[in-house]
């Protein structure tokens, strides 16, 4: 045990009152106290403090805080022939010139699947095999292709998945895709916390409890990791960026980044129309006369029913994860941060006894950070309307809506295998 690394773990934890993360570090072989220890020195107690005084503090109702107004939508459908290729063609020679970008999200696990590995790496019965990878690096081939340009793509990854994640793409030879355009990353961990004492908790006698910050961590991520400053080199004026979980994303679509540089906003981002008034997705609208992203379970029925004249709703259009950020706003938003949300979860944890538990209620909280928390930070932001048979099929729950079945069948219906 590298001696130094444990006195220097054992200080910082007792001043914030958490020494039970070293209890057992005595019954750990080297390696693993080394790693105990370095994760010990790496954390920010002082934030995580924060974080559950907030938790502990939180009762009144999201709902309350609300006072929201409709935010307009260009809807594609809509468009003109003219229209539609006049932004493409924008978009296109934007891609030509190699001032755009991707960015996929993709730190989860497949777990909820029944897929042992990262998300991203699952193959959703295809005819091809091909993983959600595979396919959303096949779109961007294309383009690529098509408009004779280069797109850099950078992944975000877990400390849980980035190993894995490299691994893949090595073995599959990054899919066609140059090595030199792809650039992987690692999103930041927070502790979790017990959710009645604040104590740090052990996932395991060498192992700190940690989650993922969040999809909103991409920012800080992108900074720290020296993403930010890779774009910069590469002239990269425009990002899009996406989750990796649905399938029937258009990577970089012309259109969208033509109408992104068109509208001159700081983000532009892509919504559909909502299939009924509870579908669980947040909705795009302004709250307090800035854009914003509010969650279903934040609208009463007033919002969640309300309408225009013409029958459409006026809080209808879901957020689906897919933007593109104007380069110039990314850095201030990196450095600004997002508020962190708290998540209720059932947490296992090793006991006064030295025994792992997995409880059957929840008991620890969990903390991250949304994307479009950044909106609050823009000056502007313009919301374009896709079709959901064209724009939307996402992976989430291994059976029923929302699955690999209806993701596999709305893929093939697009003319992909």
């Amino acid at each position: 045990m590298n001696i130094r690394l444990y006195n220097e773990a054992l200080e910082k934890a007792k001043s914030y009152g958490q020494e039970h993360l070293l209890k057992y570090v005595g019954e750990l072989s080297c390696e693993e106290a080394d790693k105990l220890l370095d994760q010990i020195v790496n954390i920010d107690f002082e934030l995580s403090q924060k974080l559950f005084k907030m938790a502990k503090e939180e009762g009144e109702s999201k709902s309350a805080q609300l006072n929201v107004t409709p935010l307009p939508c260009c809807e594609i459908a809509s468009m003109s022939q003219d229209e539609r290729e006049r932004l493409e063609s924008i978009g296109k020679n934007a891609i030509s010139e190699n001032k755009v970008c991707a960015v996929t999200v993709a730190g989860g696990q497949g777990t909820r699947l029944g897929h042992d590995g990262p998300k991203g790496t699952y193959s959703i019965g295809l005819p091809s095999g091909r993983s959600l990878f595979n396919i959303l690096c096949d779109k961007l081939i294309r383009l690529c292709n098509e408009n004779k340009g280069r797109i850099p793509w950078y992944i975000m990854t877990s400390t849980e998945n980035n190993g894995q994640t490299v691994e893949f793409f090595e073995k599959n030879n990054y899919f066609g895709y140059p090595k030199e355009d792809v650039t992987f990353f690692i999103q930041g961990m927070l502790p979790i916390v017990d959710s009645k004492t604040g104590k740090i908790l052990l996932r395991g006698k060498g192992e700190v409890a940690m989650g993922a910050d969040g999809h909103g961590g991409v920012f800080k991520a992108m900074l720290d990791s020296g993403v930010l400053a890779d774009m910069k080199k590469r002239g990269a004026e425009y990002v899009f960026l996406c989750g990796i979980d649905n399938v029937l994303v258009q990577m970089a679509n012309p259109l969208f980044i033509g109408f992104a540089i068109d509208e001159n906003t700081d983000c532009a981002s892509k919504g559909i129309i909502k299939r009924d008034p509870y579908e669980k997705a947040g909705v795009f609208c302004y709250n307090n006369g800035k854009p914003a992203v509010v969650e279903y379970t934040e609208l009463n029925d007033e919002l969640r029913f309300a309408k225009y004249d013409n029958g459409e709703y006026k809080y209808g259009d879901i957020n689906i994860l897919n933007y593109v950020f104007k380069f110039s706003v990314l850095n201030n938003i990196a450095n600004v941060g997002l508020p962190y949300h708290t998540a209720f979860k059932k947490a296992p944890f090793v006991n006064d006894d030295g025994v792992v538990v997995k409880p059957e209620k929840e008991n620890g909280y969990k903390f991250e950070t949304f994307i479009f928390d950044a909106f609050s930070q823009l000056n502007s932001m313009s919301v374009l309307r896709g079709v959901r048979e064209e724009e939307f099929a996402p992976v989430k729950n291994k059976y029923g809506e929302d699955s690999p079945e209806t993701a596999r069948a709305l893929l093939m219906a697009a003319g992909e295998n």
